[in-house]
């Protein structure tokens, strides 16, 4: 696979996401008034890896949105929607279940929780991959938040198909077509609109004071899936424009990929002081649309640049990407397993509080990527290659010529 197959500039924004959300949650255990003076700018800024969902958003946009770019330019078929939904349910599901269930199971033994409806309701809405539509369910389970987004991201897979029908039923192609998408992302914005003012949340327990389930009444309504699909259509919207501009490598594209992670940079620093969710236009989260231009920008330009992209998606950058999803849901729940076993190892109010934090920081980092691995290696890879084995024995055989038709 040469350089250019390999969309230069996404392995490293996928690696530095995850890695964004897994320092952003061990930056929020540190007090930081136990953080040396020197360093205090950089766990401020650590706890703004939060961000590193939108550029999940905006990536996963990028990368499922191509195919449809270039079937529908070269004026063929949508994708396979059997193929569509088979690859996605085979990358998300199996990982997504098996953290989800050992979540559960480890929250009930070691945490003590009970099995009641209000959680057996949680479990079930995230197992079916629908916790994004209400706040009761929007954190499947208690020891484990990161995993709230995964039903953002099913709701963004099954919304993206919709639009692209829209392109294609209009036969519309090139920099119309881009521009016809604009209306997509347009329609998404006004339903996100909708359900500010027309979902109103009570203010009965509402805050992060009342639990993961009162954090969610106050992510929510600006925290919806269309408002999601918003930020995942502008990743799409960028690979329209990426396959248009492939072709066009120089310089000039190392030149406007670097501004753009510059300015993936400057945005998170401007939003230091702020809530970490960096609620932006309409109250999208994530300095929405100005951090997912950015990651959109960085997008088009790094893989039709001369060296940044080779330079950024150096092999331990790779690693990184390819296990990034074990990353994501698995962290939080070891860093709660860690809390458990050793109520010391997040005491960061003393005098040696920074030291303490430095040494499960980097345990949990390390335990972190060995079961990532594994799960990558045992759970994920397995599943997607009998996936793909299933694709292929659902592809028509093509008939000998004059083999009987009988």
């Amino acid at each position: 696979m040469n350089q250019y197959d390999r969309l230069l500039g996404a392995d490293f924004l996928r690696a530095t996401a995850c890695l964004g959300v897994l320092l952003h949650h061990l930056a929020f255990r540190m007090d930081m008034n136990q953080v040396p003076e020197a360093l205090q700018p950089v766990m401020r800024f650590l706890v703004y890896g939060s961000f590193g969902v939108s550029v999940f958003f905006v990536l996963s946009g990028f990368l499922l949105a191509r195919p449809f770019w270039l079937a529908l330019d070269r004026g063929l078929p949508m994708p396979d929607m059997r193929i569509y939904a088979l690859r996605r349910l085979a990358r998300i599901v199996p990982g997504f279940w098996l953290a989800l269930l050992v979540s559960l199971l480890l929250d009930l033994g070691l945490g003590g929780a009970v099995l009641d409806g209000e959680r057996t309701l949680r479990f079930v809405a995230g197992l079916l991959l629908v916790s994004d539509w209400h706040w009761v369910t929007l954190f499947p389970v208690d020891n484990n938040g990161p995993l709230w987004s995964i039903g953002f991201e099913v709701t963004a897979y099954l919304l993206l198909p919709l639009g692209m029908a829209a392109l294609f039923a209009l036969a519309v192609r090139n920099w119309g077509a881009r521009l016809v998408w604009l209306g997509v992302i347009g329609i998404a914005l006004l339903m996100h609109w909708l359900a500010l003012h027309w979902t109103p949340i009570d203010e009965v327990e509402r805050g992060w004071d009342h639990g993961l389930v009162g954090g969610a009444k106050a992510w929510m309504p600006r925290f919806n899936p269309i408002g999601f699909f918003a930020i995942f259509a502008l990743g799409a919207l960028a690979a329209g424009i990426q396959v248009l501009l492939e072709k066009q490598r120089g310089l000039i594209m190392d030149v406007a990929g670097g501004i753009a992670l510059v300015s993936t940079v400057v945005i998170m620093a401007a939003s230091m002081g702020d809530l970490t969710e960096g609620f932006g236009l309409l109250g999208i989260p994530y300095a929405f649309p100005w951090m997912p231009l950015a990651v959109g920008v960085a997008l088009i330009a790094l893989p039709s640049s001369l060296r940044l992209g080779q330079i950024l998606d150096i092999a331990p950058v790779r690693f990184i990407a390819r296990i990034s999803f074990g990353i994501y849901v698995w962290h939080f729940l070891i860093m709660w397993v860690i809390g458990r076993v050793f109520p010391e190892s997040f005491a960061t109010a003393g005098s040696n509080g920074f030291a303490i934090w430095l040494g499960t920081s980097a345990a949990v980092i390390a335990i972190t990527f060995v079961v990532a691995t594994l799960s990558f290696y045992l759970v994920e890879q397995p599943v997607v290659r009998w996936a793909r084995r299933l694709e292929r024995a659902g592809e028509p055989r093509v008939r000998p010529a004059g083999a009987s038709a009988n």
